[in-house]
């Protein structure tokens, strides 16, 4: 009896640790902006955060990779009097007994981040308390260095940005829209020499990131788990759907990832 109360243990204990395999399942219509997204099940895709200000206005989003850590974008410009919300999915609900309000202890931008081409475009923030991980909140997993994210797949991208970038009210519920890869040479017809080596691009099918949505995750599945394959970063003023938006490429910059998590 002992050893199958053993059992159920690292059975409940593998379960609490595996990333990138939400409680709640995803329903993404085609896999389905997030201009032309639709609404995610709620608690479905629970690494995203959103980042606010101490007025809790919403700027960027972001995506938990373990219970002290968080990814955004590191044009977002996140401070440590700004705070991280996770667990919610609708945003403007003040009473939400599935948040977690977190408070912010340091900020990591990546040293080779650069405004101009925002290249490199990501940062590491760390929980002053840790999230809670629950049905609800859970991380994403990182992809290795070696990981190949092949043009065509279809990945995953939410946030509250904009839905209309003509209407500046952004949606109280989180977005989601299912979008291909788009191989850099293909990109590049769009961008030019923009596009480094540490950008990924995805879109051009109807749907697209827009603003509010920054620092946000794209994922792809691999072997069952959701990837953070990207991070949103910058793209098509107008928001375009049929230009391709572009991503921090997180497996050039996991690397990176790794040695401020090892040293902090």
């Amino acid at each position: 009896m002992a050893f199958l109360w053993l059992l159920s243990c690292w059975a409940l204990l593998g379960t609490a640790l595996s990333c990138g395999v939400p409680a709640i399942t995803p329903v993404v219509s085609g896999l389905s902006r997030i201009v032309n997204g639709e609404e995610a099940v709620p608690g479905s895709w629970p690494w995203q955060v959103s980042l606010q200000d101490k007025t809790g206005f919403h700027f960027c989003g972001g995506s938990l990779i373990s219970e002290r850590w968080v990814v955004t974008a590191a044009h977002c410009g996140v401070t440590t009097s700004d705070r991280v919300v996770a667990g919610v999915f609708d945003k403007s609900a003040t009473n939400d007994k599935d948040a977690q309000v977190l408070k912010i202890s340091q900020v990591f931008k990546n040293p080779s981040y650069n405004s101009v081409s925002i290249n490199n475009d990501i940062t590491l923030v760390k929980l002053s308390t840790s999230a809670t991980f629950n049905e609800k909140v859970s991380a994403v997993c990182l992809p290795s260095a070696s990981d190949d994210f092949p043009a065509g797949k279809l990945c995953v991208t939410t946030g509250w940005g904009l839905t209309n970038p003509k209407n500046s009210n952004t949606p109280d519920r989180l977005q989601q829209a299912a979008l291909p890869i788009v191989s850099s040479t293909q990109c590049k017809k769009s961008w030019g020499s923009s596009v480094t080596s540490k950008m990924i691009c995805a879109g051009a099918n109807g749907v697209s990131s827009c603003s509010g949505d920054s620092g946000g995750p794209l994922v792809c599945q691999k072997d069952g788990a959701w990837n953070l394959v990207g991070i949103v970063s910058w793209g098509s003023s107008s928001c375009s759907t049929s230009t391709p938006a572009v991503y921090a490429r997180v497996t050039e910059l996991v690397s990176w990832v790794q040695q401020i998590l090892a040293a902090n």
